[in-house]
């Protein structure tokens, strides 16, 4: 599984439009840099109450790639 997938696995059940979902991602030696798009409507639910829930998101992704040291 390709860190794209596995973030498009934690937002779809963040959303109420799945299909919207767009995630890039850029991959070099040491790191990766996913961009993702979404529908404006689902951002609230993304970002969360004070960035909490994009903070837990991207705390996630960190920890996944420290595992393959990204």
């Amino acid at each position: 599984m390709t860190y794209s997938d596995f973030l498009k696995f934690l937002i779809t059940g963040l959303v109420k439009n799945p299909d919207a979902i767009e995630i890039n991602e850029t991959e070099d030696t040491l790191w990766v840099l996913l961009t993702l798009k979404i529908a404006k409507e689902d951002m609230g639910n993304v970002i969360g109450k004070d960035g909490k829930t994009v903070n837990a998101l991207r705390t996630i992704l960190r920890v996944v790639g420290s595992k393959d040291n990204k």
